[in-house]
């Protein structure tokens, strides 16, 4: 069950990441940086996804002290299908001309990006390294989340406008928001997801072993 609230939640986030870059507002920073390099690299935005994973997994192995983290790269690869996939469903389907639609369209997807990463972060199966690092980052700062993603979205945001990435008011949105919105999912999709999964158990070392935090 909890594998299942993986692959929902990696779903969720890149609906989420789909409509921010169909608002033509901006994305968030890391999310411009993709898209910059798609435009001007070529492949496409999912594709970026894996290969900045696959730097980010070395980085983060370097800040840990630990084995690189392998399996970030299936979280990677998830999720660079599911960016590409919601982008080609949604390329004619969700176009806002007017900018209240825009605004709308950006707002529900910064949204349902921070659920997205709340619930399949809950699961603590190997997150997106990007997220990893937000984690190591609030471990050595001895932080909270906010902070945390903040300063990762402020180095991704130098990166995307060298490579000419959608910058636009969502990303300032996004740096002032991300890690808010996603500090206020986290305990909500803990304690729904807690309920969900302990329920149908009676077992004790069940309910233990899923009393776990992130």
């Amino acid at each position: 069950m909890k594998y299942v609230f993986y692959v929902l939640g990696i779903l969720i986030l890149t609906l989420g990441i789909s409509f921010t870059i169909q608002s033509d507002l901006g994305t968030s920073p890391f999310d411009a940086l993709l898209v910059g390099l798609s435009i001007n690299a070529g492949l496409t935005v999912g594709s970026w996804e894996i290969i900045i994973a696959l730097i980010l997994i070395c980085f983060n192995s370097f800040l840990k002290r630990q084995r690189p983290e392998v399996l970030g790269l299936l979280t990677a690869f998830i999720t660079g299908i599911g960016i590409d996939m919601w982008l080609f469903l949604l390329h004619n389907l969700i176009t806002p001309e007017l900018w209240y639609s825009k605004v709308i369209c950006f707002g529900i997807g910064l949204v349902v990006i921070g659920l997205g990463t709340a619930t399949y972060l809950y699961t603590n199966f190997a997150p997106i390294p990007v997220d990893r690092l937000t984690l190591i980052i609030q471990e050595l700062t001895k932080t909270n989340i906010f902070f945390s993603r903040t300063v990762i979205y402020l180095a991704f945001l130098i990166m995307a406008m060298i490579s000419n990435g959608p910058i636009g008011v969502g990303t300032l949105l996004t740096v002032c928001l991300g890690g808010l919105i996603l500090n206020y999912f986290m305990p909500f999709t803990e304690k729904v997801l807690d309920r969900i999964l302990t329920h149908p158990s009676t077992s004790p070392n069940y309910d233990k072993d899923k009393k776990h935090s992130i």
